[in-house]
């Protein structure tokens, strides 16, 4: 795998929040930014896959947003 160096800037703040949380992980600044833009990039994977899968459902049993959020509000009012 090859890598690439990207130039990041933070303010101070932030930095040492970045510090501090990759001390009490025992990771380096560099390894916790990868693991968090990773993380990130994962769940929104996810999300997205979620959404398209819910369209799909929606597509094939003609659902409308509307009914959606009726369902719900039904669905709560009888709890």
């Amino acid at each position: 795998m090859a890598l690439a160096t990207v130039n990041l800037a933070f303010d101070d703040d932030f930095i040492r929040q970045i510090d501090y949380f990759a001390n009490n992980e025992s990771l380096t600044r560099t390894d916790l930014i990868y693991n968090s833009v990773k993380m990130y990039i994962n769940r929104r994977q996810k999300l997205q896959e979620l959404y398209a899968y819910g369209e799909k459902i929606a597509k094939e049993n003609e659902f409308t947003e509307e009914d959606i959020i009726n369902d719900i509000k039904e669905y709560r009012k009888n709890q």
